[in-house]
């Protein structure tokens, strides 16, 4: 009975938001704010909350891993700037094991067609291989990887059979150093320097990426040689 109960009142939840004007509006800005992909904004947005700062700041961090998956480190980029590197740090790393636990049950309670709608099939097929070729190890290699989306991670563990302490453990220590990094540097730098530290940070995914793509692509390729 209580693994219907708990759906049914995340769902019930889901709709309130979307239906209530005001809270619909709110999230509607909200992902406005962060699809400009503009740090200062992001930053300014925040501030104009006063003590109601640190929450709004979590928020987003959940919004952004469940409805609008966008990269999640102008949020610690931001947060770093407005509350100081390390209280900065503390409060992204937080609100992202919120938001990764959320997207875990959200996966586990509603399955994957509900997930296939918020991703799409690409990923989750991709995830699952990922899941299938790593094991146990899935969730930390791939919070240590910046170029991997975060959340369809977490969506891809709660498909599995994972228990949720394995879930969490991996996934705080596997995202707490790119935490603190992206947290040094927003809370070090401002303007331009920090539109260049992000550029920088972003070619350098990239090229992680084509690298890691492409020792897949040889490894595959040389085992199904082998066959």
């Amino acid at each position: 009975m209580q693994t219907i109960i708990k759906p049914a009142i995340t769902l019930l939840l889901i709709i309130v938001a979307l239906v209530i004007p005001p809270v619909r509006e709110w999230l509607s800005e909200m992902i406005h704010i962060l699809s400009s992909v503009d740090i200062d904004q992001v930053r300014l947005y925040i501030l104009s909350f006063g003590v109601w700062a640190p929450l709004v700041s979590a928020l987003m961090m959940v919004l952004q891993a469940v409805l609008a998956p966008l990269p999640a480190f102008m949020i610690t980029f931001a947060n770093a700037a407005v509350f100081g590197w390390w209280q900065g740090a503390l409060l992204s790393w937080s609100s992202a094991m919120v938001a990764a636990v959320l997207c875990f049950f959200l996966a586990r309670w509603f399955g994957r067609g509900f997930v296939t709608k918020l991703t799409s099939h690409f990923a989750i097929e991709q995830v699952d291989r990922f899941f299938a070729r790593h094991g146990q190890y899935t969730v930390l290699i791939a919070r240590l990887l910046p170029f991997i989306s975060f959340d369809i991670v977490s969506y891809g563990a709660g498909l599995t059979s994972m228990k949720l302490r394995h879930f969490l453990i991996a996934t705080g220590i596997g995202q707490l150093p790119a935490t603190l990094i992206y947290s040094y540097v927003g809370g070090m730098l401002t303007g331009g320097s920090r539109l260049f530290v992000t550029a920088l940070l972003t070619l350098f995914a990239i090229t992680v990426l084509v690298f890691f793509l492409k020792t897949i692509y040889l490894r595959d390729s040389g085992t199904a040689s082998d066959v």
